[in-house]
């Protein structure tokens, strides 16, 4: 028998004020080893990362915060903040600084990946590689499942607004975790209760409806985006359920037109791969980053 594995750094679930904000966050892993970034999606939080965080520790310095008006970070009313992908961008930046993180891995999954992709147009030269998870940046991501939204998007009235109301029911958050998986036991129903117990907060479901409005400015930058690829050609790992019916398999190979080098594995899953394929993912997540991290 061999010897027996080192158990990896503990995870600690801290609190901080950015730009007046209390903003939690997790971390794990020595202070001085290459920064890895992860920025959740919707309806979720930092708590999606909860089984990849200490997988990574051993070797890298993890960081993945709640965005404001998500899991445990902040939720202040939609009149004293701007509920926008810029503001949750620049909320970030100044937790890394604060932190200082001044050269990270990003991974990107659903709404953290337009979050990190507007990081990386401020701050190029801080962005070592990325990691796309089921996180568009290309209009052959998005099919019909967005007919609503794009709805929304044109007229933002009480009437679109309704329409979108179902999404941020417990059945729709249920549905974004099961849907595409091939063996639903994998998948901890604790999840999308978790999710869902945030999302019913008083107040939550105007701002996440905020947030949906908002997503349009994201694809309004999808030109920059590929311009960020082109120009800085991050290395790049993309991990794809391909059986998303948010985010299309189409939208990860869309890719590799702005990075043909960027390795690209798609997963037997949905849009929540990593509760059911973890297994499979932390062994390419290593070996990519053990590719392209690196100590000062």
């Amino acid at each position: 028998m061999g010897a027996p594995s080192m158990p990896s750094p503990a995870t600690r679930h801290r609190r901080t004020k950015v730009a007046g904000l209390e903003i939690f966050y997790r971390e794990a892993g020595a202070a001085d080893a290459p920064v890895v970034v992860l920025l959740h999606g919707f309806p979720s939080s930092s708590h999606m990362y909860r089984h990849l965080i200490p997988a990574l520790a051993d070797r890298y310095r993890v960081i993945a915060p709640d965005l404001p008006g998500f899991g445990l970070s902040a939720m202040p009313p939609r009149e004293s903040f701007a509920y926008a992908f810029a503001s949750f961008a620049g909320i970030v930046d100044q937790l890394l600084t604060q932190l200082g993180a001044n050269c990270y891995a990003l991974y990107l999954m659903d709404y953290g990946a337009p979050v990190g992709l507007r990081l990386a147009l401020k701050h190029p030269e801080r962005v070592s590689a990325l990691m796309v998870q089921n996180g568009n940046a290309y209009e052959a991501g998005l099919g019909g499942f967005w007919d609503t939204t794009r709805a929304l998007w044109a007229d933002d009235s009480p009437a679109r607004r309704a329409d979108m109301r179902p999404f941020l029911q417990l059945e729709a958050t249920r549905f974004q975790y099961v849907t595409g998986v091939s063996d639903v036991e994998r998948i901890d129903p604790a999840a999308w209760i978790h999710d869902q117990y945030f999302l019913d907060r008083p107040g939550s479901e105007d701002i996440q409806l905020d947030i949906i409005v908002d997503y349009r400015s994201n694809v309004a930058l999808y030109p920059a985006f590929h311009d960020y690829f082109r120009a800085s050609r991050p290395p790049t790992l993309i991990l794809w359920g391909e059986h998303d019916p948010i985010f299309l398999r189409e939208g990860a190979q869309a890719f590799l037109h702005d990075l043909p080098d960027a390795e690209l594995h798609y997963l037997d899953s949905g849009h929540f791969a990593l509760e059911d394929k973890a297994d499979e993912m932390v062994v390419l997540i290593r070996q990519f980053l053990a590719k392209h991290t690196h100590t000062d």
